[in-house]
C-alpha cells in the first residue's frame, strides 16, 4: 500500500501482512524462524515493532529483521545468552543476533538460542 499524502509505502500493518510482502526465498526463512519460536515459546506475544516481527513473554525477547542477502533472528538480552557454538554476533551492550540465509542454517543451536533467550526472560 502507498500513503497517498507521500506517495511511499505504508509500513505493514501487522506481521501476516510484512511477512507476505518479502521475496519467496526471504519469506521462508521468517516464516520458518516464526515457526521456531512458537515452538520454543507458544505463549509469546507476536507484534510488528519498528517495523520488524518482535515477540515478547514478560518483556520483549526476540525480533525478525529481513535483509537483501539475509536475516537477523535477534535478542534483546543476547549478550547475556550461553552461545558455546558461537553463532552469535554483535558488540552492543546487550543486544546479539544471528544471520540466517536459508532455512537450513535454523539449527538446534538457534533453537537452543531462542530457547534459553524465553527462560531468561522468564526468570
Amino acid at each position: 500500500m502507498v500513503n497517498a499524502v507521500t506517495g511511499k509505502a505504508k509500513p505493514a500493518s501487522n506481521v501476516d501482512t510484512y511477512v507476505k510482502k518479502l521475496p519467496a526465498d526471504t519469506r521462508a526463512v521468517v516464516e520458518a524462524l516464526r515457526r521456531l519460536i512458537v515452538a520454543v515459546a507458544p505463549n509469546a506475544r507476536e507484534e510488528l515493532k519498528w517495523g520488524q516481527p518482535w515477540y515478547a513473554g514478560t518483556k520483549g525477547v526476540c525480533y525478525i529483521a529481513a535483509f537483501k542477502d539475509h536475516i537477523n533472528l535477534g535478542f534483546a538480552r543476547g549478550a547475556e545468552l550461553p552461545d558455546p557454538a558461537g553463532r552469535l554476533e554483535g558488540t552492543g551492550k546487550g543486544m546479539r543476533h544471528v544471520k540466517i540465509r536459508n532455512p537450513k542454517e535454523i539449527d538446534a543451536a538457534v533453537k537452543n538460542l531462542a530457547r534459553e533467550a524465553f527462560t531468561l526472560d522468564a526468570g
